[in-house]
């Protein structure tokens, strides 16, 4: 006769093999990063589901820009976008409001074991539309100022510990660029130029403006005025003198800094990878050093964005609770994960990583660090934010001031005459 004990225990084995496995949640997310973004969000992303077997996350890298936020637009509206996506803060009123994005509760975080205090302030409430989140910030990434040491050095502008000399004011940063050019014979900067769709002039003038305390736009009208004006036609006397080359592209702009053919280069922190891998490659022919974007008027604002994940309302077919859940599974793991994230030369919005003791001495990170103090966003409104509208139109403009095609004055006129009509249009809903 068999033991009552050993029964029990072959009934619970034969119980259990018997019962279905629970089903894996696959996560589809849909991605606009590209580059060493693209790579190392994968990275990320193949560690997670590599962590754990209840949920898997298949990822699509669509093309930046315009091109991905028409595509989100259009799939959530008629049911058929992905669980999950990557997104701009400075997009939110425009996606939130337009009915494209889900809200994320207060529930849904908390059961993802995430807290809303836990990220910064700042993040939060650009990832918020009226009082609701409808994204959980990832990152924060701003406009910095990076610089070759060995043509710094023989410009004269280092001091006895081969850093850059601090450098205050507009005519300070001119004759920096000038120096270069003079005395090394190499460009003085470089920057993104050409007529085709550069984006680089917006968040350097955007950076000028605020830093000058003059608004870009007050209610339904533009108002930055003379002080916009002369702001541009300081950046388009850097490129009439020669300190800087006319158009480029971004890639040959950044090319021509990592092979050592400018003194500077006015750049986001994005491309913090590309120099890291050519100096690990022993292809990098310089030291450099990156500080944050210089103060050239009143204070040191610069511009800023953040990318963040978000739930798109699939229009009449809202994801399920299951697949929610899932999503922030995700997200949390990438938020408490998200140092991998900083090493692409971004600032964590998670706080606990950012302010940990390895964060802080992440280099070169901790080079510009306290630029997050000073980031200013693109100005709220539907028309605005990555690749929005307004960012469109000043793309197709305001380089055409750094080429010599317009004047300043002509650039910022057709500008602000083909930008006056997103003011007063109501906000879309898709």
């Amino acid at each position: 006769m068999m033991h009552p004990g050993r029964l029990l225990i072959i009934l619970a084995l034969a119980l259990t093999s018997s019962a279905p496995a629970l089903a894996q949640v696959e996560v589809r997310l849909w991605s606009l990063l590209n580059g060493g973004d693209g790579e190392r969000m994968r990275e990320m992303i193949d560690d997670f589901n590599a962590s754990q077997r209840e949920v898997k996350v298949i990822s699509t890298t669509l093309k930046w820009g315009e091109p991905f936020y028409t595509k989100l637009i259009t799939a959530s509206v008629v049911g058929a976008g992905p669980d999950v996506a990557t997104v701009h803060l400075s997009r939110i009123g425009n996606l939130a409001g337009g009915g494209v994005l889900r809200p994320v509760s207060a529930g849904e975080l908390q059961r993802s074991g995430l807290r809303q205090d836990e990220f910064y302030p700042r993040q939060w409430n650009k990832a918020s539309y009226q009082g609701q989140a409808y994204a959980v910030p990832l990152d924060l990434h701003t406009l910095v100022l990076y610089y070759n040491k060995a043509l710094a050095g023989r410009a004269g502008l280092l001091d006895a510990e081969g850093e850059l000399t601090r450098i205050e004011g507009i005519a300070a940063l001119t004759q920096a660029f000038k120096s270069i050019k003079e005395r090394t014979g190499a460009q003085g900067m470089t920057m993104e130029s050409s007529a085709q769709s550069s984006y680089a002039i917006w968040r350097l003038w955007l950076s000028m403006l605020a830093q000058r305390h003059t608004p870009l736009i007050t209610g339904t009208r533009f108002t930055f005025g003379k002080e916009g004006e002369d702001a541009l036609a300081t950046v388009s006397d850097w490129f009439a003198k020669g300190y800087a080359s006319r158009g480029l592209d971004y890639a040959a702009s950044t090319s021509q800094f990592i092979g050592g053919k400018a003194g500077f280069m006015i750049n986001g922190v994005w491309e913090v990878p590309a120099l890291v891998a050519a100096r690990k490659k022993g292809v990098l022919g310089f030291e450099y050093g990156i500080v944050p974007l210089p103060r050239m008027y009143g204070d040191a604002s610069a511009w800023g964005d953040s990318h963040g994940f978000a739930i798109p309302a699939n229009g009449r077919r809202p994801p399920p609770q299951e697949k929610v859940d899932a999503v922030m599974k995700f997200i949390a793991y990438v938020s408490r994960h998200s140092i991998g994230w900083a090493e692409g030369g971004h600032i964590p919005a998670y706080r606990p990583v950012a302010e940990s003791p390895r964060m802080r001495a992440l280099q070169p990170n901790a080079m510009y660090a306290a630029s997050v103090q000073n980031v200013i966003y693109d100005p709220d409104g539907w028309y605005a934010g990555a690749a929005g509208p307004l960012q469109t139109n000043a793309a197709k403009y305001l380089p055409a001031a750094l080429s010599g095609q317009l004047t300043p004055a002509q650039a910022l006129r057709m500008f602000e005459t083909e930008s006056a009509r997103l003011l007063v249009k109501p906000a879309p809903k898709y």
